[in-house]
């Protein structure tokens, strides 16, 4: 990397950072209100969906393995295991954080 990759770099962290701390201002996040369920909606799905892929992934890797199909690498096969194992439980990571949140607001008197 040179000099000018790392300044862009650096750049662009700068400007995410100050997006996601809203300096934007409230007309930036008012925007995204609007759509901001269905972005979430969306966001939750694809991360479902990626993490029904890389188990169906694995448990094909493991069955090919079992079969012993020559092409499949024990070393792949357990990659592909532990990354799904990871993805899952981060995604129940994820669930139980929700549910925690819904429970607080739940709990909340208006």
């Amino acid at each position: 990397m040179n000099d000018l990759e790392i300044s862009r770099l650096l750049t662009q962290m700068r400007t995410l950072s100050s997006e996601a701390k809203g300096v934007n201002g409230p007309a930036a996040s008012s925007e995204s209100g609007a759509t901001g369920g269905a972005d979430f909606s969306a966001l939750l799905k694809n991360s479902i969906d990626k993490v029904n892929d890389l188990q169906a992934d694995a448990g094909a890797m493991k069955s090919s393995f079992e079969r012993g199909d020559p092409n499949t690498d024990l070393g792949q096969v357990m990659v592909a295991v532990q990354k799904a194992d990871v993805s899952f439980q981060a995604a129940t990571q994820v669930r139980n954080k929700l549910i925690s949140a819904y429970q607080e607001i739940m709990n909340m008197q208006v």
